[in-house]
């Protein structure tokens, strides 16, 4: 399992643990934010307050944690709002909690990073927003020399939607009926010789957030701020558009909130013809690595408010996916 499995009280003694490291300053109230993939708390000190982030077991190594950083510096020396991590009272920013000998978890410290998370609901130019501060993230990427102990996860077509994927297989997902399973094969398929026009040339792929939703977007004043850089690795930089409609390219607004982020996208970086045009593809493999991660993830609450309605419309997209593999899979019935 790479999601987080320990039980509260357990995660609160090794957030108590971690925060012992840490100079007077960052001591303070320790509250549970949420639990997920990673366990997340605010220390809520007099005067401010930080993130506390336990990492899942079995999913990045130090090395590729400090490597997260690394971007993180840059981006933050590029004048882009992220959350910078804290050193502890021996200088490490990267630290190992032990909580037996079965136990073990690696922790970060953040600065908090202010705003408002815009959600679906809110104007769709919102992900003009989000378009924007992702081309600005891919120029950075692009131009910005990586350390040569860089470390970050892959992800390509097989470590998104194969059986050796990240997330799970799609194939692994229950309530899949054989003919689901023939034409998400068929799609897979599909997506697998479709991408294999775009190679891994820095034009077109480098280092990604690889989450960039409206969830990771915090919005104050005129600032964005860019949160959860935890699944950034080398991909396409088309995935991170794809990855902006996570769970909801199926809903009516859907073709509205691509055209509002290629507008923001463009104001400061440019979409070629061959990226655009594989658009589609990117779509329809995000979706389908979301359908993975349901698998993986059935017992969360997240999967279950899903449901099967969720899995229907997935087969829907992809079967509109393959009678046009130029026209985005997006939109209601």
């Amino acid at each position: 399992m790479q999601n987080e499995i320990l039980d509260t009280p357990t995660l609160y003694a090794l957030a108590e643990q971690a925060m012992q490291q840490y100079d007077l300053q960052y001591q303070g109230k320790i509250k549970l934010l949420c639990q997920s993939e990673n366990a997340t708390f605010v220390i809520q000190t007099p005067n401010t307050k930080y993130a506390l982030r336990l990492h899942r077991p079995n999913y990045h190594s130090k090395k590729a944690i400090q490597s997260e950083l690394l971007w993180l510096d840059a981006l933050t020396e590029h004048g882009i709002s992220v959350p910078q991590a804290i050193t502890n009272k021996d200088d490490e920013y990267v630290l190992t909690l032990k909580y037996s000998s079965k136990i073990e978890r690696h922790a970060v410290l953040f600065n908090w990073v202010q705003g408002e998370m815009p959600t679906t609901d809110v104007d769709p130019k919102a992900f003009k927003q989000l378009g924007s501060i992702t081309a600005q993230l891919h120029q950075h990427s692009k131009q910005w020399q990586r350390p040569d102990h860089f470390n970050r996860i892959i992800w390509d077509h097989d470590t998104m939607v194969s059986s050796e994927g990240h997330w799970g297989h799609w194939a692994d997902v229950k309530n899949l009926t054989q003919l689901d399973r023939t034409l998400l094969q068929e799609t897979v398929h599909t997506i697998g010789t479709q991408l294999k026009q775009l190679d891994k040339s820095p034009q077109y792929y480098g280092l990604i957030h690889a989450d960039l939703r409206l969830t990771n977007l915090l919005l104050q004043d005129n600032k964005i701020g860019v949160i959860d850089f935890d699944d950034c690795g080398l991909s396409w930089f088309m995935h991170d558009l794809a990855a902006a409609l996570s769970f909801n390219e199926h809903l009516p607004h859907a073709p509205e909130w691509v055209d509002q982020w290629l507008n923001g996208y463009e104001q400061h970086a440019h979409i070629s013809q061959l990226e655009y045009a594989l658009i589609p593809s990117f779509i329809m493999q995000r979706r389908i690595q979301m359908l993975a991660w349901t698998g993986s993830h059935a017992d969360t609450e997240m999967t279950k408010s899903l449901g099967n309605h969720w899995i229907k419309e997935t087969t829907r997209l992809c079967k509109q996916y393959l009678k046009h593999d130029d026209v985005m899979p997006l939109g209601a019935a």
